[in-house]
């Protein structure tokens, strides 16, 4: 089983380790690289996480990995990494 990072995660990606490292570099290094090992784990356990709120259908999951949520879809060879973003609360 392998690993593809779609074109709109890497894009969302970068603009969330730019957001970072504007504050501090040294943070969006860590999150690039704690996120790395993240999704390497679901090399051993794809399944791990809650089917997606977004898209319904089972193969399609939400991993939650500090206030972002990444949504991947399990197949049969790989895991297909489709897009990260910061959960917002609407506001009432």
């Amino acid at each position: 089983m392998i690993i593809e990072k779609k074109p709109h995660y890497l894009s969302s990606l970068l603009s969330i380790l730019k957001y970072i490292a504007s504050d501090k570099p040294s943070a969006a290094q860590n999150f690039e690289k704690a996120l790395e090992q993240k999704l390497n784990d679901l090399l051993l356990f794809p399944l791990q996480y809650k089917a997606s709120s977004y898209i319904p259908n089972e193969l399609y999951r939400d991993m939650v990995f500090e206030g972002y949520t990444i949504i991947y879809k399990v197949e049969n060879d790989k895991i297909l990494i489709l897009d990260i973003f910061k959960w917002q609360n609407p506001l009432y």
